[in-house]
């Protein structure tokens, strides 16, 4: 059985990640995109169907998944128009802006019976899946400090919806539901979040700068991104009772796809050797240093798990719930820094 998609929007999140993905994933077809640029989007789909509105979209009875990767403030509404006419729905992260309106989406699916999951895509990072499974193996012992950070060298602030002074927009709802849905996914919910949150750049109009600590019992997790980073340090940093994990660099699936490469291409989701991580443990007395060779990441396995969840009845490889979650922290995020205190 193939699953007919309409995709909403086509800006970098479609362009780079969902149309690609999508057309190269078997039992799924790209059958119509809704964009105000239909020039563009046939530079990269010569026969594609284009319509203007989610409206033309819901009238294609053959379409039954709708992904919806627009400006962060539209995907209230968009998903909620999608769900009532009975449509599966993937929501571009961040979900939405307020927790309550996640709740209702949640809500609303269930009673249309339909799958609802957010593109959490670095879930399937290579460096998140090998910090993961080192975990799930014990190496570290018990963890005590977790650092992620997200740090990209943008000095000039750019003519564009993510840093113009909207809802929505702004480096925490953007690079931070990324770090905040990965350490959920390792840790759960936290007791309290603490943050520190600022627009630090000439001109800046939305925050480009945070930084986090969400606290459990003897775990703190800290967050970080900023856009004046212009030699940026570790991406991971894990420190526990009987071992260290440091990991520098990034995934390269963005990359890959923005250079025309696909899943399945050799070396798709690999690692340099240079950016493979550390770690260091003690096993008795003694103390081992050495590298770890970083698993292959593969985002491919988000549509993957979509078709599942809609033939199946499998879990959503996100669930709604999981998004609102992150959702939840970013609010308590704001709260704390408005306040000046733990939330």
């Amino acid at each position: 059985m193939t699953i007919h998609v309409g995709l909403v929007g086509y800006g970098m999140a479609s362009a780079v990640f969902h149309a690609p993905l999508i057309e190269s994933t078997p039992g799924l077809r790209l059958s119509t995109i809704v964009s105000s640029q239909p020039e563009k989007v046939r530079k990269d789909f010569p026969t594609i169907t284009v319509v203007p509105t989610l409206e033309h979209l819901l009238a294609q009875p053959e379409i039954t998944l709708i992904v919806i990767a627009t400006p962060n403030e539209m995907h209230y509404d968009l998903a909620k128009q999608a769900l009532a006419a009975g449509k599966h729905v993937i929501v571009e992260k961040p979900f939405v802006l307020h927790a309550s309106q996640a709740e209702e989406l949640m809500e609303l699916a269930q009673q249309q019976q339909v799958v609802l999951s957010i593109f959490h895509n670095c879930r399937w990072n290579n460096d998140f899946l090998t910090i993961r499974h080192l975990l799930q193996q014990g190496l570290l012992g018990d963890l005590f400090t977790y650092e992620a950070h997200y740090d990209r060298y943008r000095p000039l602030v750019r003519d564009r919806w993510r840093e113009r002074a909207e809802p929505g927009a702004g480096i925490l709802y953007d690079l931070g539901s990324h770090l905040i849905d990965q350490a959920l996914c390792l840790f759960g919910f936290p007791q309290a979040v603490w943050a520190d949150v600022q627009a630090q750049r000439a001109n800046a109009q939305a925050d480009d700068y945070f930084h986090l600590v969400l606290s459990y019992p003897k775990l703190r997790v800290i967050l970080h991104a900023s856009s004046l980073v212009r030699a940026s340090g570790p991406r991971f940093q894990l420190h526990g009772s009987t071992g260290s994990f440091i990991k520098s660099g990034f995934d390269s699936q963005a990359e890959a796809l923005l250079a025309g490469k696909r899943p399945g291409d050799p070396g798709w989701g690999e690692d340099p050797v240079e950016q493979y991580g550390t770690i260091t443990m003690d096993v008795g007395k003694i103390t081992i240093e050495g590298t770890v060779k970083t698993l292959p990441g593969c985002y491919e396995a988000f549509y993957q798990g979509i078709i599942e969840a809609i033939l199946s009845g499998k879990p959503a490889p996100v669930t709604a719930q999981e998004a609102t979650n992150t959702i939840k922290v970013i609010e308590a995020a704001w709260q704390s820094q408005q306040r000046k205190c733990q939330n």
